[in-house]
């Protein structure tokens, strides 16, 4: 009865080194791959309408502590408009930073 040690040894083993190749020489990411994943990334930080509505209750909520009825109006506006920037500034740069790492793979 013959060992099937070696004939499996021999059968991981290439299979290892087939792998090894494959992946090795892998095609670097494009531009376009490198694009959709910082797409994918930057949907991750929120909506725009989130920021707004985060930015207006906050800047209400301060208005209404600060002042009365007007400053809760006028610090929704500006809150709403701060967190709106904010969001998109955030998005901007989380999609900036993943597509730079993706580039350097190449």
């Amino acid at each position: 009865m013959r060992s099937l040690l070696p004939s499996t040894l021999a059968m991981v083993a290439g299979i290892l080194l087939v792998t090894w190749n494959t992946a090795s020489f892998a095609a670097p990411p494009s531009a376009a791959d490198c694009a959709a994943e910082a797409d994918r990334a930057s949907r991750g930080v929120g909506t725009g309408l989130g920021g707004i509505g985060r930015g207006a209750a906050g800047g209400a909520l301060f208005g209404a502590i600060v002042g009365n009825k007007k400053g809760a109006k006028r610090g929704a506006a500006l809150g709403g408009l701060i967190g709106g920037v904010r969001r998109g500034s955030e998005k901007n740069d989380v999609y900036q930073n993943v597509y730079d790492a993706c580039m350097r793979r190449r």
